[in-house]
């Protein structure tokens, strides 16, 4: 996974998998989810991140999975 954040065009992408996508759907004004053909998500889209969450808390982020 990898997430990036670019502060100038004030966008978040957090990308799950590599490959090309074949569908995006905006699930909300803003945020939008690219799939695969067979509706995997492959990466999330976050457009003017800066207005929905401080841009101070993006920063430093702590990433957890659990088993």
């Amino acid at each position: 996974m990898k997430i990036n954040f670019d502060k100038k065009a004030d966008i978040m992408r957090i990308k799950f998998q590599e490959g090309k996508y074949e569908i995006s759907k905006e699930v909300d004004e803003g945020i939008i989810i690219d799939m695969t053909k067979d509706n995997k998500i492959m990466a999330i889209e976050i457009l003017n991140v800066s207005e929905k969450m401080p841009v101070k808390s993006l920063k430093n982020k702590t990433i957890t999975i659990s088993e």
